[in-house]
């Protein structure tokens, strides 16, 4: 393991609640009401998506204008709630302090698009992050590998050789599809299990020597096992 790559919302900061809050707003806005079974299914998700899976469950025509401004308002609002501080994930920020102290490269990979991502940081804190990945900054988001492909470019380091953090089924499946070994800590909604995924309850307690064990037990040992990963499904 010669990084770590982490998922935001639900991962290091329990901001998923804050995310309920302004989709509710969102669809008393559009004149909707928001059901817990159509929020599970954007968790996680990029703006496209989630704007998508919003307008067909209100019966809206897919107006790109439309839902980009929605899609605008929506992060606008969310991004208030950010500025009144977010609440850390238990064990989260340890970690991030331990993988500090060890000096092991962590990069921050979000579907959040980067305005909003850079109001988050401001709360969680830059310095721990040698990259940060957003969502509008790759040609596709969660649950496609792109945003942890660039990542691992970022730090000029093969996906194999970093270990994701995330918390969703979206976000697993975009980290393995890039090659990463994920631990996954389950957040709003429960994570399907995967031959690269690893489950734990909670960041609590994990010191940077749990991370290099879990990761090797989950990357290939073998060359021909390493040339013939393929992507892994939710």
């Amino acid at each position: 393991m010669r990084a770590v790559l982490c998922d935001m919302d639900g991962t290091l900061v329990d901001s998923e609640k804050l995310w309920d809050v302004a989709m509710d707003a969102l669809y008393d806005r559009l004149g909707g009401v928001l059901t817990p079974e159509v929020r599970a299914s954007t968790v996680g998700g990029c703006a496209e998506t989630t704007m998508g899976i919003v307008y067909d469950d209100l019966g809206l025509a897919r107006d790109p204008a439309s839902m980009a401004e929605s899609a605008r308002w929506m992060h606008e609002y969310t991004g208030e709630l950010f500025d009144a501080g977010l609440p850390w994930c238990a064990g989260a920020r340890e970690l991030l302090d331990a993988l500090a102290a060890a000096a092991v490269p962590t990069a921050l990979v979000t579907n959040t698009p980067r305005m909003l991502a850079e109001r988050a940081l401001g709360s969680i804190g830059r310095h721990y992050f040698a990259a940060v990945v957003c969502g509008d900054e790759v040609p596709q988001g969660k649950p496609a590998p792109d945003a942890y492909l660039r990542a691992a470019e970022l730090l000029g380091l093969d996906p194999r050789e970093c270990l994701a953090v995330e918390d969703s089924p979206t976000g697993a499946a975009a980290a393995a599809a890039a090659g990463c070994a994920v631990l996954v800590v389950p957040n709003a909604v429960p994570v399907p299990a995967g031959p690269r995924r690893r489950q734990v309850d909670s960041l609590v307690g994990l010191a940077v020597a749990d991370l290099e064990r879990i990761h090797a037990e989950l990357a290939p040992s073998h060359p021909r096992e390493r040339a013939c990963l393929s992507a892994d499904t939710p």
